[in-house]
């Protein structure tokens, strides 16, 4: 997220998918009656009940707490949630990119060669530090705990892999130095696609 900032501070339009799944699990957001239909504890109203109309349709948010938990019971749930959640994360995503004008635009997201996305990419980046600095900074985040942070890394491809996999690697040990590697990076960018 820091990194990514720093390119939106030099021009480049962002997309992040962790925002976009906030929008879509909050009020009015594509995703609510599809959790609702896997996991109706997970959506409430403002009344704190799932609403639906005649139509069938349901408004409300999504309770993350609810669902983590729904996923951490249930060994079939994240995989469902997945194929439910990801075309739609997948449409925000093109609609961003078809209403971008700019040479350069930027996606974060996190589980980029997880989920196959970066065959659909121009080039790739990995913003990467060493695992002890890695560790600290995530278990520094609100709500953080130990036993999450393995669950993330469980998800993830290992760091040596996405190394290699990446068009591009950001070592991001200080923001000094994390700032120039990206001023460097979209200087060299726009030089090989002018």
């Amino acid at each position: 997220s820091t990194t990514a900032a720093m390119f939106r501070d030099e021009g480049v339009p962002v997309w992040d998918a962790d925002s976009a799944v906030h929008r879509l699990y909050a009020e009015g957001g594509a995703a609510v009656p599809v959790i609702a239909a896997l996991c109706p504890p997970a959506v409430s109203s403002s009344a704190g009940s799932v609403s639906g109309s005649v139509s069938g349709s349901v408004s409300g948010t999504v309770n993350r707490v609810v669902l983590k938990d729904w996923i951490a019971g249930d060994p079939t749930a994240l995989a469902r949630l997945e194929r439910a959640i990801h075309p739609l994360v997948a449409a925000d995503r093109a609609a961003f990119i078809a209403a971008q004008t700019a040479d350069i635009i930027l996606l974060d997201i996190p589980l980029l060669f997880e989920t196959g996305a970066d065959r659909q990419m121009d080039a790739t980046i990995t913003v990467t530090a060493p695992p002890e600095v890695q560790r600290a900074r995530v278990l520094a985040r609100p709500g953080m705990t130990e036993q999450h942070l393995q669950t993330i890394l469980a998800r993830q491809m290992p760091n040596a892999e996405k190394r290699a996999r990446s068009t591009y690697v950001i070592e991001t040990l200080s923001i000094g130095q994390t700032r120039a590697a990206v001023q460097a990076l979209l200087t060299t960018l726009r030089a090989r696609h002018a």
